[in-house]
């Protein structure tokens, strides 16, 4: 069994342009259903702790048509995070960024997301990231004073899909600060920049990025028996 430390966003208000915005439910609960059946515990974190805030549209019609989101959500599984700065990063085998807008903001600000993510990948473990969810990968410096994806293969949530009118409000635009220093590419929807770098381009990604964490963690396991 691999312990993964999921990351949340605590979530961002803007109350200038009536904005709202956190974690997005089906990057959390897609992989959550599919490590935790291959037999892989999923703790999770937040830079506050406690009850992160959700965004709403991801468990709208429009998102979630047959409400299995919203009923996980209503469930209280993501309810109680840990604080980043109460985690213990040397126990994860896996750090995995749950994508909403809300990691633009709190988690890629965030050193002790840094710190957890570069301790996770000294040990030689995995860095994991949906949708917008790499974004604090951008500003995860290692010793040599590089990003940790500097001159990797990446994907992300792609500028020409964002909603209208809302790059506007972003405090940068993910595919073009990731393509300042990786090799960004929208057109897979999981893509793996070495072995221990993982990131997914949107929603749709989440199942199949978190095959690619079961495959890998699967592969570590045989190879340490």
């Amino acid at each position: 069994m691999a312990k993964v430390l999921a990351v949340l966003s605590s979530g961002h208000k803007d109350t200038e342009n009536n904005y709202e915005t956190g974690w997005w439910a089906e990057e959390l609960f897609a992989p959550m259903e599919i490590l935790e059946k291959a037999g892989h515990q999923m703790d999770l974190a937040s830079p506050l702790g406690g009850k992160p805030t959700l965004d709403k549209v991801s468990i709208s019609e429009d998102y979630d048509p047959e409400g299995k989101y919203k009923k996980l959500y209503e469930s209280g599984l993501a309810d109680n995070t840990t604080a980043l700065s109460d985690v213990n990063a040397k126990e994860y085998d896996v750090v995995f960024i749950v994508g909403g807008h809300g990691a633009m903001y709190d988690l890629a600000e965030s050193e002790e997301l840094r710190d957890i993510i570069n301790t996770v990948y000294d040990n030689g473990n995995i860095v994991s990231a949906v949708c917008h969810g790499p974004a604090p990968l951008i500003w995860t410096m290692r010793p040599d004073g590089k990003s940790i994806i500097d001159g990797l293969d990446v994907t992300g949530y792609p500028e020409a899909v964002e909603p209208e009118g809302l790059p506007a409000i972003l405090p940068f635009s993910l595919e073009g600060k990731m393509n300042e220093v990786a090799n960004y590419s929208a057109e897979n929807k999981v893509v793996w920049g070495n072995e221990q770098l993982v990131t997914g381009r949107d929603p749709f990604s989440a199942e199949e990025l978190a095959n690619e964490l079961v495959k890998a963690l699967d592969k570590r396991n045989n190879k340490d028996n």
